[in-house]
């Protein structure tokens, strides 16, 4: 009687202990319904210089050798929802040898390279300091809880990510064209992500290096907007610090409407085809990066949360590889029927006009091949709604973009009548009919 007694206290043990947990999941509903979301992407394409950054110091300096060596970078991005835990993933996918990262932090950005006193977070990678990615590959941090207060106050607000890099990298993985300035401590300076002051930062540049992606935890029915495209997206021509591109300007009226609901994230890396180049060969660098359909899994699939697509691309394609129509529309057939197998739903972008603008894209042959995708776009019966961006930005007497969305918000003067400025990406994102995003 005694085992069988011993038998039935283990038993009811367990259940007491699993009504427990679930009556304390109960009390704290949050705990029980959270999960990871992508609050920022910053995709990378390629090994450092080979890019299409916008005004870009002269990082001669920063990077002698280009590659980072015994020194930090603090990378200052804007996630797009706050949690109260966050992570990071750093890439080497680009690199050529083992990277060695250690001394993380993230911290809550005052200004310039200065982080907010008392928000400097160290991040761990499975409970060690530091870690070591070999090329091709990537890794996530653990969970690192900020507890910066309330998130509707951060609303707007950006984080300082810190690391230093161990010896020399080699090929740095990057993201050309942030639009925002981060900062960079000397060659050979050894770790400084955590002091809160800038001092050890005396360089500054526009790009971002070997982080990816920073993802929140966030209610269970919080789900992620993905815009994927090329420099349109990734905010060729917007204001420098500015967060004006169009998936800002989207992000915007997003929560405006269905407040934390959805998070806004731009996957878009200037120069990027649909369909080009076939093969991506990190030793003979594209400035824009492998192909969006080879990049489709790691950029975009891959984020937590992805519900929706908005793709915006085909102008590089058809401009600087000539392909022609049938080409571009074969190919968003290609990436639709992919991102729907993983139920993702995509709305279909028109790509903007680029007539009279540089002598790849502004010929009239090339604004003809653009019409015909964009008829397909509309009418095909493949993407699950469209954003129609080229009515909202066409200058119908000229065929080209309105003459006020042409003149560059970034560095100044008459813009390249390929890019819209601030103006035209808020006319883009505010052509969007919200309602797509309904559920």
């Amino acid at each position: 009687m005694a085992a069988r007694r011993s038998g039935c206290d283990t038993v009811l043990k367990v259940r007491t202990g699993l009504l427990l947990i679930a009556a304390l999941l109960s009390a704290n509903p949050a705990v029980a319904a959270e999960k990871w979301v992508g609050a920022w992407v910053g995709s990378v394409h390629g090994p450092y210089p080979a890019g299409n950054a916008v005004a870009q110091p002269d990082l001669e300096f920063a990077f002698p050798q280009k590659e980072a060596n015994e020194q930090t970078l603090r990378l200052i991005v804007k996630p797009d929802v706050w949690g109260q835990s966050a992570r990071l993933r750093l890439s080497n996918v680009f690199g050529s040898q083992p990277v060695r990262f250690d001394g993380v932090f993230i911290g809550l950005h005052e200004r310039g390279g200065e982080i907010v006193a008392g928000t400097n977070r160290a991040v761990r990678f499975g409970g060690k300091a530091g870690v070591t990615i070999r090329p091709r590959e990537m890794a996530y941090s653990d969970a690192v809880e900020l507890k910066y207060g309330d998130a509707r106050q951060l609303a707007g607000r950006k984080l300082a990510v810190s690391f230093h890099v161990a010896g020399a990298s080699g090929p740095m993985t990057w993201h050309a064209k942030a639009m925002q300035t981060s900062y960079v401590s000397a060659p050979g300076s050894g770790a400084h992500g955590g002091e809160e002051a800038s001092s050890a930062f005396p360089f500054s540049t526009t790009s971002w290096y070997f982080l990816d992606a920073v993802d929140m935890t966030m209610p269970a029915g919080t789900n992620v907007i993905a815009a994927f495209g090329d420099s349109i997206t990734d905010g060729t021509n917007s204001t420098i610090n500015g967060d004006d591109r169009w998936p800002d300007f989207l992000s915007e009226r997003v929560h405006r409407e269905f407040g934390t609901k959805y998070a806004v994230v731009n996957t878009g890396i200037g120069g990027n085809q649909i369909v080009g180049p076939a093969v991506y060969d990190k030793a003979k660098p594209n400035g824009g990066g492998p192909s969006a359909l080879e990049r489709l899994d790691r950029d975009v699939l891959s984020i937590p949360g992805l519900k929706y697509v908005v793709w915006l691309e085909g102008i590089n394609d058809l401009g600087s590889s000539g392909a022609t129509a049938e080409t571009v529309i074969e190919g968003l057939k290609k990436g639709v029927a992919r991102m729907h197998e993983r139920g993702i739903q995509v709305i279909g972008a028109t790509i903007t006009s680029s007539l009279h603008s540089t002598a790849t894209h502004g010929t009239a042959e090339v604004d003809a091949r653009r019409k015909a995708v964009n008829e397909f776009i509309r009418n095909g019966g493949v993407f699950d709604g469209v954003a129609d961006f080229d009515k909202a930005t066409l200058d119908a007497a000229t065929g080209a973009l309105k003459r006020e969305f042409q003149p560059s918000s970034s560095v100044g003067g008459p813009g390249d009548r390929l890019h819209p400025n601030r103006a035209g990406y808020q006319a883009m994102a505010g052509s969007i009919d919200l309602a797509l995003f309904r559920e």
